[in-house]
């Protein structure tokens, strides 16, 4: 939980952050998963090491990489595969992949490799124990790796500019943790000082899939150029990230973990008005404020989308850009608090994709302020199941007015506003948004739609004294449990709800992927769809046997590598 600080300026307004418009305009920051595990493992010197490279001639073997931090070895063991063109596919129902990956908790035995290599390659089909902390499978971008493998065999380097416009060698489809199939539950690794922070296994479990792409791509290569082939330079591959495909299954997180989510933007809208409230910036600052924000116009130069949404977003965000700068020339952020004059500037002038950007850029200078926050981001509370059935429906009356008082003027019989239903397929068990009156999926919908539940409690509430005890309402109507526990969960957790109808005909799912996505550290934002988006992780991070204090945290805004 974060506690109060005696800050001149005051969090944003849930009221203004929790829209969906705005939740779907996020970027990455210092307050980034990704970027909290760098930075840990090069302030720790984390050991890395690869002792097994069992990769045959057509690409199909096993290889084990591990990090060593101060107390524990993680070791991701990866499983190569021959896969059939006609067989790669990026939706989850697949079955085969080019590779295959779990993140074991220690250094594997020979027993213990035989026996994922029995499980890992089947992904859900298989199953796996408490000593795998994650479950994972990628497969290739053809054409990027074809004409990496091609150049490499010739003695050449592959073209840089292909590698910006792809970014990756291989995509993963899937980056399983926290118990599913079988793999270590959350609470048995939350106690652990480096995996404290949320999703911390999955992104090291990305981290050193990173490293054995690129070994797996040289590897070939080498297979077919033989001596005449070329290494791949480092600066180059450097820019290759891992991408992924993510699609509705992802959606319904924010919205079923409140409080989690709460505090990864109680967290960041904490550091913003830490960085808000100081009264001057030193030239330091303000030169290490305008050294990434040069940087980060170098990556949103080479940020390409087909999508019309995101196509339009990157070019106000463009233009926001170019008034940035000039805002920037012009005042010199020397004034009293120039980082709210430069957001109270930035919220009359810019989009909220540009309001965004600039609120992550402000955090740059101030990692000595803000970095501690990331101990906050998980969620520790242990009441969040329970409902205090003692509270008075006077007080439920008004917290579900706090939270939903913009739901309770939508009129919910009209069909634009509960056009969709969220359920979860019989087939994959994922979660998918349906057309509430062209299927018949009525029946299965998930409690995905708070902000019709709420108006919904509070319609049921009307004819019950002020005075009287929730659990007598509940007794009555248990169908609002949900919603009560949501209402009583958001007094500790103001940042809980989404500002919006996720059930309209106007939803885009698309922002609620990227808001969770944003807080990975994940860049490149592509949607394929309203429904599903590519992004790419660790573009531009050193590997492993590079990473310093020096290169741990600005490697996401590189320099200009034209």
């Amino acid at each position: 939980m974060i506690e109060p600080t005696l800050t001149q300026v005051a969090r944003r307004d849930p009221a203004v952050v929790m829209r969906l418009k705005r939740l779907g305009s996020l970027h990455q920051c210092r307050l980034s998963f990704m970027r909290i595990l760098t930075r840990r493992m090069a302030e720790q010197n984390w050991e890395f090491t690869r002792p097994v490279f069992d990769i045959d001639d057509l690409g199909v073997g096993r290889a084990v990489y591990t990090a060593k931090g101060p107390e524990r070895s993680y070791s991701l063991i990866a499983f190569a595969h021959d896969l059939p063109a006609d067989q790669r596919s990026d939706r989850v129902i697949a079955e085969a992949w080019d590779a295959t990956f779990t993140l074991f908790d220690g250094i594997p035995s020979e027993a213990d490799l035989d026996r994922l290599s029995q499980n890992v390659p089947l992904q859900e089909a298989g199953r796996v124990q408490e000593t795998e902390l994650s479950l994972s499978r990628a497969n290739r971008s053809v054409r990027l790796w074809a004409h990496v493998v091609d150049a490499l065999a010739a003695g050449k380097q592959p073209d840089p500019g292909m590698i910006d416009q792809v970014g990756y060698l291989m995509r993963t489809t899937a980056v399983y943790g926290s118990g599913k199939f079988g793999a270590a539950d959350r609470e048995t690794l939350a106690d652990r000082d480096e995996l404290q922070v949320p999703f911390q296994a999955e992104m090291l479990s990305v981290f050193l899939t990173r490293t054995f792409v690129r070994d797996l791509v040289q590897h070939m290569a080498n297979v077919r150029g033989g001596e005449a082939t070329a290494t791949l330079r480092p600066a180059l591959a450097r820019r290759l990230g891992i991408g992924n495909s993510t699609g509705l299954g992802m959606a319904p997180f924010i919205i079923n973990h409140p409080v989690l989510f709460n505090n990864w933007i109680m967290v960041r809208e904490e550091a913003i008005a830490r960085v808000r409230s100081l009264t001057q910036a030193s030239a330091k600052e303000i030169a290490h404020f305008k050294d990434v924000l040069d940087r980060a116009i170098v990556s949103v130069a080479k940020w390409r989308s087909e999508h019309p949404v995101q196509i339009k977003k990157l070019e106000t965000l463009q233009r926001d850009i170019f008034a940035l700068q000039q805002y920037i020339a012009d005042q010199e952020l020397s004034g009293d608090l120039p980082w709210d004059a430069l957001m109270v500037w930035a919220e009359d002038v810019l989009s909220e994709e540009g309001q965004e950007f600039v609120a992550s850029l402000i955090l740059e200078p101030y990692g000595a302020l803000v970095d501690g926050l990331a101990s906050c981001m998980a969620d520790h509370y242990e009441k969040s199941f329970r409902i205090d059935g003692a509270m008075t429906v006077g007080a439920l009356r008004a917290r579900i007015e706090q939270n939903f008082g913009w739901a309770l003027a939508v009129d919910w019989q009209r069909r634009e506003n509960c056009a969709r239903a969220w359920y979860v397929s019989e087939e994959k068990l994922e979660p998918r948004l349906g057309e509430r009156f062209d299927e018949p999926i009525e029946e299965y919908e998930q409690p995905l739609a708070p902000a019709r539940d709420a108006a919904m409690a509070h319609a049921a509430l009307k004819d019950w004294g002020r005075d009287g005890p929730v659990a007598e309402f509940l007794l009555k109507h248990p169908e609002h449990r949900h919603t009560v526990r949501r209402a009583q969960l958001s007094e500790i957790a103001p940042y809980s709800e989404i500002h919006d109808n996720t059930i309209s005909s106007e939803v885009l799912p698309i922002d609620m992927l990227r808001a969770k996505l944003s807080f990975f550290g994940a860049t490149r934002f592509d949607p394929r769809s309203d429904r599903w988006v590519r992004i790419c992780m660790y573009a531009n991070a050193p590997y492993p046997e590079e990473l310093t204090e020096q290169n741990a945290d600005l490697w996401v805004y590189p320099k200009d590598l034209s």
